[in-house]
């Protein structure tokens, strides 16, 4: 007996600041901050997700749907429940969320959450990869080249 599995859309993206956000990766701003941006102007929800007890710059949480500090909610990636946590805070279901992370055990952590995971090792793989799982029509700026 064959199953078909229909995909979800993908309507959530989440993302750790420190070692995601802040890669610069290229000159200039960081290039992930500048992709979440454009992907919250195309519809898509944002949230930082981070064990971090607070933000370097707290101006950055005005570009982002939500933003999720372990040391707010006392649950530290990768414990499934700061996912499941921030899923509902952007009025998603698990499923329909991508999170990033350069550590592998909290992308883990996202995918046991019912998330779809990306191992961040470099801004170019890692934006390659958001275009296609969300289908972004990028500026040329952020558009990765060969």
């Amino acid at each position: 007996m064959w199953v078909t599995v229909l995909p979800v859309e993908l309507r959530g993206l989440l993302l750790d600041y420190a070692g995601v956000l802040d890669d610069r990766g290229r000159a200039g701003a960081p290039p992930l901050l500048e992709v979440a941006h454009h992907a919250r102007r195309s519809g898509i929800s944002t949230a930082v997700v981070s064990n971090a007890s607070g933000l370097p710059d707290p101006r950055i949480a005005d570009l982002f749907d939500t933003v999720v500090l372990s040391g707010a909610v006392a649950v530290a990636k990768p414990s499934r429940e700061i996912y499941l946590l921030t899923a509902r805070r952007l009025g998603l279901e698990p499923g329909q969320c991508v999170f990033v992370d350069d550590l592998q055990r909290n992308v883990v952590g996202a995918v046991d959450a019912g998330m779809v995971g990306v191992h961040h090792r470099g801004v170019d793989s890692t934006i390659a990869e958001l275009t296609v799982l969300f289908d972004l029509q990028l500026p040329p700026d952020l558009v990765v080249r060969g």
